[in-house]
Formats: C-alpha cells, sequence, structure tokens
C-alpha cells in the first residue's frame, strides 16, 4: 500500500531546516518561470490569463501535496492547449470543466487500479508523433499575434487548418510594430540560456516586450488590449452538468487524461534520473486527477507535470514537494499582488514564449532518427498521428494511432508465429540428412508431427488450418514447446482439428504444453476432452507414447 502514499508524508519524516530553505528557492524561481508560461499556454488554450495562473496555483499544490514524485511541478502544458481550445470553442467553458472533472476520474481510477504501470504500453511512436503534432498547431495558432494579422471577419478560425488558412488570407494586414517585437523577444528567448540559467528567459523576454511597447512608438496590440484581466482569487464553480454533455465530453475526457498520465509520468521518470530516486507511478496519477479536479470547480483548465518546470525545480535545489507547493503559494501572491500589470504584456511576447515552448517539445530530431532507423511500421505509425494532430485533432489521432499501432503489432506477431511439419528420413536429400536426424529413422509413417513457434493467437489461430493428415495416419502430434500464449480464437482452431481428427480416427497428442497454454486448454475444457494421458513433457515421450497406441490397434 506504500505505493499509495504521497510522497511529501515520506519526505517529511528526515526534513531540515537546509531543505527547507532550499525548496522555497527552488519555488520562488520556478514560480517566477511558470508566470509567463502560464498565462501564454492559457491564452493559447482560448481562456483567459487568469486561469492559467488558477491552474498553476490550484493544481500545483494539490498534486505536490498529493503526488507520488519528490520533485514534480504541475501545471498547464503545451499539450493541453489544442485540444483545450476546441472544446472550449464548441462546448463553452461548461464542456471544458466537465471534460476535466471526468478527466480526473479518469485518473484516479487509473490509480487506484495501479494502471501507472500500463502506461508504457503505449508506443513511442504515438506519443513522439502527437507531441511533434502539438508543437505544430501551437505555432500555426500563434502566427497571427507573431505577425499582428488580423483574421478575415465571419472565417472560421478554431481547427488548426481554418487557422492556418485565415491567417494566409488575412496576411496582408501584417504589422511590422508587431514582428519588430515578436524578433525581439524570440532573441531574448534563445540568448539568455547561453547566457544565465538563474534568471527564466521567459521572465526578461516579458519585461523586455514591455518595455519596447511603453518606450517606443510601437503599436502592438497587449493582453489588456484584448482581455479583461481579473487579479480575484480562484472562486467555487459548480458547473451545469447533464448526461448529454458527459456523453459529448467522454472522449474528450479520456483523451485529457491519457495526455496528463503521459507527460505527468514521463516527467517523473525524468525526474527520477536527475535526484537518483523513485516515483509512487500509482500515488502520482490519482493526485493528477484529484489537482484536475480542483482545478476545474476553480476555473482552471487541464494540468499535468511540467518537465521543464521540474527539471528547473530540480537544478534550483529543490528536493520535496514542499518546493512545488511554494510554487503555488507564490503564483497566488503574484495573482493578487501583480496579475493588473499582465495587461501590459505584448501579444507579439507571447507568440514568442510559445514559439520557444513548440521548439522544446517538438522532439524535432528524434522524429528526424525515427525516420531514418525505425521500421516501416512504424514509421507508418509516426507519421499518421503527426499528421491527424495538425489536420484533425488529438482525439483522432490517438485512436486511430493506438488502433494502427496494435493492428501492425499484431501483424508483427503473427508473422513470427509459424506451424512446421516433421519431415521422415526419406523425404531428406544428402545435404540436409545429419547425425541429428538419426532419431527420426524409427519414426512410423503412421504418426504425424507438427511444431509450432510464436503465440497463437486470432491473428496466427489459420496456422491450424494448415496442418494436414494422410489416409496412413493413426497418431497427430502437436509439439507445443515454442508456444508462450494461446488465445479463444486459436483454442477453438484446436477443438475443430480435434473434431476432425475424432472423425477419421486420429489420436491427437501434445508435446511440451506451455504453463499458459495449458491453463487456457484447461479452462476451455479441452484437456479433458483430450485426455491428460496424451499430453506429454517432451517429444521424445509423445513419440513413445504415440508408437504405443499403433501397437495396441
Amino acid at each position: 500500500m506504500n505505493q499509495m502514499k504521497p510522497m511529501l508524508f515520506t519526505t517529511w519524516k528526515n526534513y531540515s531546516k537546509t531543505q527547507f530553505i532550499q525548496d522555497i528557492v527552488a519555488g520562488i524561481i520556478v514560480a517566477i518561470i511558470a508566470l509567463p508560461l502560464s498565462i501564454a499556454l492559457a491564452l493559447a488554450s482560448g481562456v483567459g490569463p487568469e486561469q492559467g495562473i488558477y491552474t498553476a496555483i490550484i493544481a500545483g499544490i494539490i498534486i505536490s501535496f498529493l503526488g507520488g514524485s519528490h520533485v514534480q511541478i504541475s501545471g498547464p502544458t503545451a499539450a493541453f492547449a489544442t485540444i483545450v481550445a476546441g472544446i472550449v470553442a464548441e462546448h463553452g467553458m461548461d464542456g471544458l470543466m466537465t471534460a476535466t472533472i471526468l478527466a480526473g476520474i479518469i485518473l484516479i481510477i487509473m490509480g487506484f487500479c495501479h494502471f501507472g504501470t500500463l502506461i508504457k504500453f503505449i508506443p513511442f511512436t504515438i506519443t513522439t508523433g502527437f507531441t511533434s503534432g502539438i508543437a505544430v498547431t501551437i505555432v500555426i495558432g500563434q502566427l497571427k499575434d507573431f505577425f499582428g494579422v488580423t483574421y478575415p471577419e465571419g472565417m472560421p478560425s478554431i481547427e488548426t487548418a481554418e487557422k492556418l488558412e485565415a491567417f494566409l488570407a488575412g496576411f496582408d494586414t501584417f504589422h511590422m510594430d508587431a514582428l519588430v517585437v515578436g524578433l525581439v523577444c524570440l532573441a531574448v528567448l534563445i540568448i539568455m540560456p547561453k547566457i544565465t540559467e538563474k534568471i527564466p528567459g521567459s521572465f526578461v523576454a516579458v519585461l523586455v516586450g514591455i518595455a519596447m511597447v511603453k518606450l517606443l512608438p510601437l503599436e502592438v496590440n497587449t493582453i489588456g488590449d484584448l482581455y479583461t484581466i481579473n487579479s480575484s482569487l480562484p472562486s467555487l464553480h459548480i458547473p451545469s452538468i447533464s448526461f448529454d454533455m458527459i456523453g459529448q465530453m467522454l472522449p474528450d475526457a479520456f483523451t485529457i487524461a491519457i495526455l496528463a498520465a503521459i507527460e505527468s509520468l514521463l516527467s517523473c521518470v525524468v525526474a527520477d534520473g536527475m535526484i537518483n530516486q523513485k516515483h509512487r507511478s500509482n500515488m502520482e496519477l490519482a493526485a493528477q486527477g484529484m489537482g484536475n479536479i480542483a482545478s476545474a470547480l476553480f476555473g482552471g483548465i487541464p494540468a499535468t507535470g511540467a518537465i521543464a518546470r521540474t527539471a528547473a525545480n530540480v537544478k534550483n535545489g529543490g528536493r520535496t514537494p514542499v518546493a512545488g507547493i511554494v510554487h503555488g503559494i507564490v503564483l497566488l501572491l503574484i495573482l493578487v499582488i501583480l496579475m493588473p500589470y499582465a495587461g501590459l504584456i505584448p501579444m507579439p511576447t507571447i507568440a514568442a514564449v510559445l514559439f520557444m515552448v513548440a521548439y522544446n517539445m517538438c522532439q524535432w530530431r528524434t522524429f528526424v532518427r525515427l525516420i531514418k532507423t525505425a521500421p516501416k511500421s512504424d514509421i507508418a505509425v509516426l507519421l499518421i498521428t503527426f499528421i491527424l494532430t495538425v489536420a484533425f485533432d488529438l482525439v483522432v489521432a490517438i485512436e486511430i494511432g493506438m488502433l494502427l499501432a496494435c493492428l501492425l503489432f499484431m501483424k508483427r506477431m503473427s508473422d513470427e508465429s509459424e506451424v512446421r511439419g516433421w519431415r521422415y528420413v526419406e523425404q531428406l536429400t544428402d545435404e540436409e540428412y545429419t547425425a541429428e536426424t538419426e532419431q527420426l529413422r524409427k519414426l512410423d509413417k503412421r504418426i504425424r508431427v507438427y511444431e509450432f513457434t510464436g503465440p497463437l493467437f486470432f491473428g496466427a489461430a489459420d496456422l491450424i488450418d494448415q496442418i494436414t493428415v494422410k489416409e496412413m495416419t493413426k497418431c497427430l502430434i502437436l509439439r507445443m514447446r515454442g508456444v508462450p500464449s494461446l488465445d479463444s480464437t486459436a483454442m477453438n482452431a484446436l477443438i475443430s482439428l480435434y473434431e476432425k481428427c475424432q472423425k477419421k480416427e486420429i489420436t491427437l497428442i501434445f508435446s511440451h504444453v506451455n504453463t499458459q497454454p495449458m491453463h487456457a486448454m484447461q479452462k476451455a475444457g479441452f484437456a479433458d476432452r483430450i485426455g491428460m494421458e496424451h499430453f506429454c513433457s517432451n517429444i521424445n515421450e509423445a513419440i513413445v507414447h504415440a508408437e504405443k497406441i499403433i501397437n495396441t490397434h
């Protein structure tokens, strides 16, 4: 049950004053990093700037308090931006709240059902494909603000393809002032990490952007020009939920839950390597669920573990969940004291920050490496997931990507399965005959032997239909030592084979049946129908048993 114990309670036993100071320093620095990112990600998600901070505060504190990681920092992330924007545009805030609460419930169930280790079954090609796809959608969504373009009135701009079409159609409204601010802020974001990592580049870029708009004669839209800034504390709001709404939002809720699980556990694994510790994956999933429910109820958006913010926490001395809690408290103070000044931030600066977020998450080097080195089936999954994420949405991409990956996996496994019939010595050429085949000289021609290799499942069950017997055959031996598993489809095929043998008065004998196939046969009652006396531990025993049967007839 230790897997379901929050890490805070474990680290608290040996907590020291020195570590407390380090956690406070790390929490403050991470809060400064999270401030512009939370605002930018909220705007990219189609909600108000304060809602990104609400998410970082509520989810950040709750997940750190209840989570299974020593150093995880949670909050809004780029992975959710596209899907959240789509939900808000189509179903409004109540739809988003419903989807986020459902996703939180799903995550809690996953945690208490110990699904933490099952995330590894999502193929790397799918996570790379949709992550790269999300990065492209973020860039396309921010082109408008970076270039100061105004979309043509009445032109739809919800889907990524629609945003690109609207951007190109309205490009004649391109504003040089916006581009100048965007390029300068982008340069700051690129250069700052090379100068120092102690001061967050995004924070400096925000200050530079505000200074340019205030001190220079530049006409650039700011957050305050487009949004109403709300610096009030997050308040409880119960959404209007109906069964129809639940049915509509359930697919999006599953997508949010899967994304939150993948990102948070991936972030935990990265953090484990940095601090040489081990996280509790099931507790982390449950905490992510509780954090998302609370975030939704207090006006936030979906949250998960943020790899970049978690790494910054570790680099600045954070070693316990206290740092994550401090990060949330500091953001709360910033919300109350400094939030009105967020209206001064230029929109091209927000676009530049999100461009860097997209670049850091796109994994283009990994993408190119997979294209060059991966098997063709994996490349197909990668490209299809990527294209569907950009052209349609994340829900479609994950559903079709997983379906395709499963089908290709089953095809690969079925290709590994085979059935091979033994040949008699008289059928061998001189080159094929060796001392190893000497044992076959005594094999009676009324005995037929087939050997299986690989799993026998529905994708390979037709191999059983390839077994043929001759008029003289009296015993059929199936050598099963190379079969690790057997499913109900293959079991049904074996029953059909047995019934054919019964009609032809052929005795069916099994050699070296492994544990799982044997359990499947016993559960289906097949072993009793065959007779346990016809199950032999090895091929030699099976041949001797077959010879006894022939000699007694």
